[in-house]
């Protein structure tokens, strides 16, 4: 049975496990910020994502994502952040007080384009993406106002559809003819979730609902201290 991934006492559940990593990462240097927007659509929870626009600069357009972006000197913190980023392509207006913590970060290898956890935060700070999973409650997707430079669609996946097996896959991938990483995808919805976007859904699943969603591949925790 799918837990009330929205009732108090899983939202304090989650604040208490996050906690630490809030506290530890909040204001550490990183290259962005994303916002895991945990709602509910028509009485059902969800996670809302969005597709990026096919006319923005880079190897992410196109592709599925978080609302968020790069980290600009005058954000308070890597929530600031999110927020203010998630604000400015959905106008979807988030309180810090929404907000349950800081997920684990993933990095964005240039030079091999999977993202990882990072090893070493003060070297791979400019590459280091940070989740910020927030509550913003009942939403009807038609009352965003998408910034139409920055985003070509908004959808969302309810966490029973996500939650489900048959909607969950990983793609290996090989470089010179042998194995070299395996990384999850979520499929039959709107569009398919992989990438960056996919491991943070996968961190968030495993958060909401860690005696349902038992996946397959191993993502490594952020070393300590």
């Amino acid at each position: 049975m799918l837990p009330d991934c929205l009732s108090a006492e899983d939202e304090q559940r989650c604040r208490q496990l996050l906690a630490r990593t809030t506290a530890g990462l909040r204001s550490r240097p990183a290259a962005a910020a994303v916002l895991v927007p945990l709602c509910l659509v028509r009485g059902v929870p969800a996670l809302l994502y969005t597709l990026r626009s096919s006319r923005l600069v880079g190897r992410h357009k196109g592709e599925v994502s978080f609302p968020g972006g790069k980290c600009d000197p005058g954000d308070q913190d890597v929530i600031h952040t999110a927020l203010r980023e998630t604000q400015e392509e959905l106008g979807l207006e988030v309180s810090k007080e929404h907000v349950w913590g800081v997920l684990q970060p993933v990095y964005d290898r240039v030079s091999h384009p999977h993202p990882v956890t990072p090893s070493t935060p003060g070297d791979r700070r400019k590459a280091t993406i940070v989740p910020v999973l927030a509550n913003v409650g009942p939403l009807d997707l038609q009352s965003l106002r998408p910034n139409p430079e920055e985003v070509d669609e908004v959808f969302e996946l309810s966490l029973a559809h996500l939650l489900q097996t048959q909607n969950q896959g990983y793609t290996h991938f090989c470089q010179g003819g042998h194995f070299c990483y395996t990384l999850p995808v979520f499929l039959h919805g709107p569009h398919r979730v992989w990438g960056i976007s996919a491991v943070i859904t996968e961190l968030t699943l495993k958060l909401l609902a860690p005696g349902i969603y038992q996946p397959s591949l191993a993502v490594p925790e952020l070393p300590r201290g």
